[in-house]
């Protein structure tokens, strides 16, 4: 039998010599067409286009020229094209015609590449179809680990905030999941007196029997019982001229409905036949009874398809999305010129910074930041392989599910939470119905909390809820006698002298979200925890604020999430590669902050 392995070790010197080739003509290694020289011409010597091609010389481009195949004509250098879309970047340069016309005319451009021209075809082919989001996150890492090889970083802490980017999207193409529920309730209303009129029909002309049809029932949808309730509630709200209440229900339909309409449809245009009845079109026809349902059903199943694929996009995770672009959802937006709260389409862009750099970065769509913060520490888990000592960020990713995480990974917690400006007021303090502002006995046989009449409130029993995949346990405290207690109006929430009369003080508490809120809540306050969002504040808020304020970034130029991710990271290299550019310059120094001083 014939030996094929001897064609391997031909293919992977073919390989070889395409990667050599591109590092040579890129690296000026060897005899050159065309050679430059920039201190003639006139560059300055600490331009940063000099500190981009020392940083790319020490880079490992093989998942990049392993996308390019050796036969046939080559396209251009594949390290060219990354490193000008790289220098773009760094001089703050996003749109492909704006780098195309720098590519004839800006004297560090010609440099970068050798005098060749490549054209937006060129670029967008290499942006779309050879810059994949695993090559650009490769490289990334390889500058980050160098970053740490030279002290610049230590992979240890991290400072991690988000901001939201508006979306390349029509910002009148939304879709609501509250709207769609309206919609579909009364489509349902619709469809069921289709089935009435169907079954009156088949029953009255005795169709039933002729061609052994059964009568249909209307099928059921999950959940539309809560949404006709909320619609009949908002609809009430209105007369009083109230707010509506959010008719956000998770709505699934199967896919069995869709083909109960259909059923129908062939039932009827079984009847049609045997009965010799046509189906007409056109202007001056009329159309028989049975033609008339049959295209209402027809009419009903395809809003109900177009309603199943609106729940299919949206997912269990968000409430919108655009049109133009189904990966975004629409948010509200801190520039918000007009002051009316207009939503927009747009990515939530989470930053993870040390030390001036951007070490990872996260796109989503979900509105809120609860959801983002494991995502970005398990990228660091997998593409860094090191672990982290400290994670700082703001109020707005304290949850229990994000502490329970950093406990158990042991990394510790500076996270601001959502209370902790309300937990500096006298009402704060001064709660007396709250559980925090009573004394706990914990070495009795049977716990308890003592209010501040004297009178205890014991334990009874334990719930557990579940809540996005996390188990949450509640311990339920109880007063077994409230009568004659001259603080119950003070203690109870909402107190009704007449119908709370004989109602006894309950609390819940889930003593592991606050015994994980009271560990970083302390951390914070300590000198460490001043410092740490001293650092947080002007570092990655001050990134987000130069990103918009400065280099005007505030939209991106692709849709769609894979395409966004390769954008913001190609601007993140060339960002980070200013950093150190600056870095190397003595520009900058590492912030060390101003720990005399006591943050809010």
């Amino acid at each position: 039998m014939a030996n094929h392995n001897h064609f391997f070790p031909i293919t992977v010197y073919t390989v070889i010599i395409m990667n050599n080739t591109y590092y040579n003509q890129f690296f000026e290694i060897g005899q050159q067409a065309i050679n430059f020289n920039l201190y003639k011409i006139g560059l300055p010597a600490d331009d940063c286009v000099y500190t981009l091609k020392k940083v790319m010389e020490e880079l490992d481009f093989s998942g990049l020229t392993a996308r390019y195949s050796n036969k046939g004509r080559k396209g251009y250098n594949p390290i060219m094209m990354f490193a000008v879309l790289s220098y773009a970047n760094m001089r703050g340069v996003r749109a492909v015609d704006r780098i195309v016309e720098l590519c004839e005319r800006d004297i560090a451009f010609i440099w970068l590449t050798k005098g060749e021209k490549p054209k937006r075809d060129a670029f967008y082919d290499f942006i779309n179809n050879k810059l994949s989001g695993e090559i650009l996150d490769d490289l990334h890492y390889q500058f980050i680990r160098r970053l740490q090889r030279e002290g610049l970083i230590t992979m240890e802490s991290l400072f991690i905030d988000g901001t939201k980017i508006e979306a390349n999207a029509n910002r009148y193409t939304f879709v609501w999941r509250g709207s769609v529920n309206y919609n579909l309730a009364g489509l349902l209303n619709t469809i069921d007196r289709l089935y009435v009129r169907y079954n009156t029909i088949i029953k009255s002309n005795n169709y039933n029997c002729k061609y052994q049809l059964a009568e249909e029932k209307m099928f059921i949808i999950e959940g539309m019982d809560k949404v006709r309730e909320i619609i009949e509630k908002n609809r009430q709200r209105k007369k009083s001229k109230k707010k509506k209440i959010s008719n956000n229900t998770i709505i699934e339909i199967d896919n069995i409905s869709p083909l109960e309409l259909l059923k129908l449809q062939t039932n009827l245009t079984k009847i049609a036949i045997g009965e010799g009845i046509d189906f007409v079109v056109g202007k001056g026809q009329k159309k028989s009874d049975l033609q008339k349902l049959h295209e209402e059903i027809e009419a009903c199943g395809k809003r109900l398809l177009r309603y199943k694929e609106h729940f299919k996009v949206m997912g269990t995770s968000r409430n919108s999305y655009s049109k133009t672009d189904l990966e975004a959802t629409f948010m509200r937006m801190k520039d918000d010129h007009m002051r009316n709260g207009q939503l927009k389409p747009a990515y939530n862009v989470q930053i993870a910074v040390e030390n001036y750099f951007i070490i990872h970065t996260h796109i989503s769509n979900d509105r809120t930041d609860y959801n983002t913060l494991i995502p970005v520490l398990e990228k660091h888990k997998k593409a860094l392989g090191c672990s982290l000592k400290e994670v700082t960020a703001d109020s707005g990713y304290s949850s229990e599910h994000n502490l329970l995480y950093l406990k158990e990974e042991g990394i510790e917690s500076y996270i601001k939470l959502q209370t902790h400006e309300k937990m500096k007021t006298r009402a704060y303090k001064n709660d007396i119905g709250k559980h925090y502002n009573m004394e706990k006995i914990d070495d009795a046989p049977v716990p308890y909390y003592l209010c501040s009449n004297g009178r205890r409130l014991v334990h009874e029993r334990t719930e557990v809820r579940k809540q996005g995949g996390l188990k949450r346990t509640f311990q339920v405290y109880a007063c077994s006698d409230c009568s004659g207690c001259a603080l119950k109006a003070e203690c109870l929430y909402q107190y009704d002298e007449e119908k709370d009369a004989d109602k006894n003080k309950v609390m819940k508490v889930n003593e592991v979200w606050e015994e994980l809120k009271n560990k970083s809540h302390n951390n914070i306050k300590s000198e460490k925890g001043i410092l740490n969002r001293q650092i947080r504040s002007i570092q990655t808020e001050g990134h987000f604020g130069d990103i918009k304020e400065n280099d005007k970034f505030r939209r991106f130029n692709y849709r769609f999430s894979e395409k966004v991710y390769k954008e913001f990271m190609l601007y993140v290299f060339g960002r980070n590669l200013n950093k150190y550019h600056r870095f190397k310059y003595g520009k900058i120094k590492e912030f060390e902050g101003k720990t005399a001083e006591i943050a809010a």
